[in-house]
């Protein structure tokens, strides 16, 4: 009886070593292929290349084409300057957009020196300081959402307020206020992407040839500073960028989350601040809705460009080629 108990109490522990180390194999082949899948080798093709870079550091406000940009997790950055990080309100904290006031689209802001500078038609330069840390926090709304702003200042509120014609103050967006989530304006985007005052997305992606064949459609053509993107890329196929679902541009990968759907902000001219409240917008109702399974999504509003995430941030210059990612 003794050796045969001995035997079975051998048998167990080695069965049971045999089992442990069956499920540690397991478990290392587990990890073995999951490396593999997260390394698996990755095919760039080129798609295009980058035309401009453009910031609108003042939501609403005139674009500034730039020759290189920071391409970071809530937008592009020039130098001192951060797209849509800065906001126009009404008395009531909501935001004050070219949607309500189509002037907007004229203001032209730069930094210099430490300072920002406001420029638009029939007004004197204003130079404030961009950092005022004695000003007063203001809370604001872009669209329903909540969020924060530095005031500016009553310099900047007063030459607004009469360029506009209406009682308006400025704020900046700081880095160590509490973002917006994407996710909660347009709900395809993952829980963990944020925005200052973007209206949903960090980057928006338009193509020059999907701007060409709207103007075939159009009696006056019109220009890209009517779409707002971010990034404008050539050398490609009408409409291309609605299948690139990841790209890579030098170190900066970025990932297709939706399409971009167009509001009557595309009705105003961004050289005159004037809105014919129908064109380009019925026309890219006629050729550009979303397929019907899609309606819970976009609704009625045509699409024209991509909201991109940014993955793998870096620096961007205009002139560099566009790969689409592959596996």
């Amino acid at each position: 009886m003794a050796l045969k108990e001995t035997v079975l109490k051998v048998f167990d522990q080695n069965g049971k070593a045999a089992l442990y180390a069956a499920g540690a194999g397991v478990a290392l082949l587990g990890l073995g292929l999951g490396y593999k899948y997260m390394q698996r080798p990755k095919k760039l093709t080129q798609v295009g290349v980058i035309s401009q870079l453009i910031l609108h550091p003042l939501k609403s406000g005139k674009g500034l084409q730039v020759a290189k940009a920071e391409c970071l997790r809530m937008g592009l950055k020039h130098g001192e300057l951060r797209d849509r990080h800065w906001l126009v309100i009404a008395e009531d904290g909501r935001m004050v957009t070219a949607r309500q006031v189509p002037r907007v689209v004229l203001v032209r802001m730069t930094a210099e020196g430490g300072d920002i500078c406001l420029n638009a038609p029939g007004m004197e330069e204003l130079r404030v300081p961009q950092h005022q840390p004695n000003n007063n926090i203001l809370n604001c709304k872009v669209f329903t959402e909540n969020i924060q702003g530095r005031d500016c200042g009553d310099e900047v509120s007063g030459w607004l307020t009469r360029y506009l014609g209406k009682t308006v103050r400025m704020v900046h967006y700081e880095p160590r206020m509490k973002p917006r989530k994407c996710k909660e304006r347009k709900p395809p985007f993952p829980p963990d992407e944020e925005v200052a005052y973007s209206d949903a997305g960090p980057i928006m992606l338009l193509s020059e040839a999907s701007l060409r064949d709207l103007n075939s459609r159009l009696d006056n053509d019109v220009t890209v500073a009517q779409y707002r993107p971010s990034i404008v890329v050539n050398d490609c196929e009408a409409f291309s960028e609605d299948s690139w679902d990841e790209i890579q541009i030098g170190p900066v990968r970025m990932k297709r989350v939706m399409a971009c759907g167009r509001c009557i902000l595309t009705t105003v001219d961004p050289d005159t601040g004037v809105s014919n409240r129908t064109e380009s917008l019925d026309t890219l109702k006629s050729y550009r809705l979303c397929d019907p399974s899609e309606k819970k999504t976009y609704g009625p509003s045509p699409l024209f460009g991509q909201y991109y995430i940014v993955k793998q941030t870096g620096t961007l210059h205009v002139g560099e080629p566009v790969y689409k990612i592959s596996y």
